[in-house]
């Protein structure tokens, strides 16, 4: 596959910079493919996992929130948080989920705790099913 330049920030700092063959995440209406020669675009990204392809090997992430775009060939994600599967602490993601879980049966919980709770149980859903494909 022909290459091409991406570049992953985080307002953690870069998480990756350089070549890749193909890029798939979760915009909020599905999931993008990206390979070389994609038009421009720009997109939101949703909550998901990212496939990305550099040198022949797939690396998996959890991309949760940001923005795609792709110009003149050149490919920027730039996600609100973006972990690679091996960087993932399975434990915490795990202790999230349980505590989003302990708040959604609360029946004293009101409305911004559940919908708090709901994002968080969905991104560390996200967490755990990446982190267990390292």
């Amino acid at each position: 596959m022909t290459p091409f330049s991406l570049k992953i920030v985080t307002p953690d700092g870069l998480a990756y910079e350089g070549q890749a063959e193909e890029v798939t995440v979760r915009s909020t209406t599905g999931d993008i493919g990206i390979l070389a020669g994609h038009l421009n675009c720009v997109a939101p990204l949703g909550m998901g996992r990212a496939t990305v392809v550099i040198d022949g090997q797939k690396r998996y992430a959890a991309c949760i929130g940001g923005m795609l775009s792709v110009v003149g060939g050149a490919v920027t994600l730039v996600p609100t948080t973006f972990e690679w599967a091996d960087q993932i602490d399975a434990a915490r993601a795990e202790a999230s989920y349980q505590r989003a879980q302990t708040i959604l049966h609360d029946k004293n919980a009101s409305d911004t705790d559940i919908k708090l709770a709901q994002a968080r149980l969905h991104r560390a859903l996200v967490r755990k099913n990446v982190a267990s494909i390292k």
